[in-house]
């Protein structure tokens, strides 16, 4: 069993509960606007919108997290450049939770397992000191900080799938699309707010993290246990012919082959290896500039991320007939573009730093145009990276196809940050954004040729 019962009633008495205010009242709005809606969906979209609810107020103060962590607690830049690493380097592990989920005969369980050990570590930040100024640069708060979001972030390659898996057996394909939309957008609303607030917080009290994410931590566990208990037919694993290490070599031998032999689709991937590079390699950089170029309060930080977001939100639907109808080589040379002149406005900050400042916002005229292209970028990213690869093979393949997407995002994550802040050691800001927009002309390049000159099979 994985609950003693009195807490499994426990946990089911605060479902009943958060589930049951008003706000979760908006799946009557939904089944006005999506159409007929079962009742076996109504009770998972209430699941699924406690989930994205919690998930989105995580992913806001998640946003603050490498400011927070070079400004208040004083984290040096490589120690910076780590700490965004582990957000994506988890991914090379795709493969392995890919398999150790397949061969699972109660997945609700190992979620609810997964849940606990990736979030538990978060109270450990209730230890932290309240005012850590004179912490030394190798302090071992400083690393058990670091520990403590990469054991956070090892979840992502086992939750996300199992997400998908659970709804996709509880909702219907022609109510699937809306209200997975919904949920998502819900989730970007309290994200925005989040980050909104949780700057203004950290304005007031520089080391708010030490109970925000203790607190988020509780509520992302139990947002994961709200999926589990999504409705799903546990079925016994198939018999399986080959081991648990036999059978991943067998699954990195046929990503090997599929970038052998698929040559548009290799250097669709090659592209995003020059993108990949640029955007890990400026991340943390970026992080910095905001502090030792600007030096910019936690509202003002916030304000960024949130106007780029809105921007994104606004455009994602109009970019997605486009992708609908593009080639997704010719689509993504926006999305590099975009990215570049993005990071061409940041530098150019530095040399013309005008700015005014409204309700104790710095706003700075070249970062809000920087900002704009940020939010086209993060408009078409999302879709280019999420389904961009299903346009090279068959629907049977994509799951493949995303499985070579994701280890590839993984392994440029073993090098790319901590190459950009060497680059910001040795020639500084300017430097380091010239070398990420070069990476990104080489990818836009890449991908016009390959577009000229390799078509893409007609697969069904």
């Amino acid at each position: 069993m994985d609950a003693v019962p009195g807490t499994l009633r426990r946990w089911q008495q605060i479902e009943q509960g958060l589930l049951g205010n008003p706000i979760f009242g908006i799946f009557k709005m939904i089944n006005k606007l999506v159409g007929n809606i079962k009742a076996s969906e109504t009770g998972t979209f209430r699941l699924h919108l406690g989930y994205s609810v919690i998930d989105g107020m995580m992913r806001g103060a998640l946003i603050m997290n490498e400011f927070v962590f070079i400004k208040s607690l004083k984290g040096t830049s490589y120690q910076l450049g780590v700490l965004f690493q582990f957000t994506v380097i988890v991914l090379i592990f795709s493969v392995f939770f890919n398999e150790m989920l397949r061969r699972s005969a109660d997945k609700k369980r190992l979620l609810r397992r997964a849940a606990v050990i990736t979030h538990a570590p978060l109270l450990l930040l209730i230890i932290f000191p309240a005012d850590p100024v004179n912490l030394p640069a190798q302090s071992l708060y400083h690393y058990l900080f670091l520990i403590i979001f990469l054991v956070y972030h090892l979840a992502r390659p086992l939750v996300f799938p199992t997400i998908n898996l659970l709804l996709k057996n509880n909702y219907r394909l022609e109510v699937f699309g809306s209200l997975f939309g919904v949920a998502t957008s819900v989730n970007k609303v309290m994200m925005l707010l989040t980050t909104f607030f949780y700057g203004l917080l950290l304005d007031y009290d520089h080391y708010a993290f030490v109970y925000v994410f203790p607190v988020l931590g509780i509520l992302g566990a139990f947002s994961i246990y709200l999926l589990s208990r999504i409705p799903y037919e546990e079925k016994q694993p198939p018999r399986l012919k080959q081991s648990f290490l036999d059978s991943v070599k067998s699954s990195l031998r046929n990503l090997l082959n599929i970038l052998r032999f698929n040559a548009p689709y290799r250097d669709y991937e090659i592209g995003f290896m020059f993108y990949g590079f640029a955007f890990m390699s400026t991340k943390a950089v970026i992080t910095l500039f905001y502090k030792e170029q600007l030096d910019l309060n936690y509202s003002s930080v916030a304000f960024y991320q949130n106007g780029f977001n809105v921007l994104a939100i606004i455009l994602l639907p109009v970019f997605g007939k486009v992708l609908g109808r593009t080639d997704p080589r010719k689509f993504v040379m926006l999305t590099y573009s975009s990215l570049a002149l993005y990071l061409f406005f940041i530098g150019f900050t530095q040399y013309f730093p005008y700015h005014t400042v409204f309700w104790e916002i710095e706003l700075y005229y070249f970062l809000l145009l920087a900002i704009v292209f940020k939010g086209i970028f993060v408009a078409t990213m999302p879709l280019a990276w999420s389904i961009g690869s299903s346009y090279f093979c068959s629907s049977q393949e994509a799951g493949d196809y995303q499985s070579v997407h994701l280890t590839l995002t993984g392994v440029r994550a073993i090098f790319a940050p901590l190459i950009g802040v060497m680059f910001y050691e040795l020639i500084h800001f300017s430097g380091t954004f010239a070398i990420a927009i070069f990476a990104l002309i080489g990818a836009i390049t890449l991908m016009l040729w390959s577009y000229k000159h390799r078509k893409i099979e007609q697969i069904t």
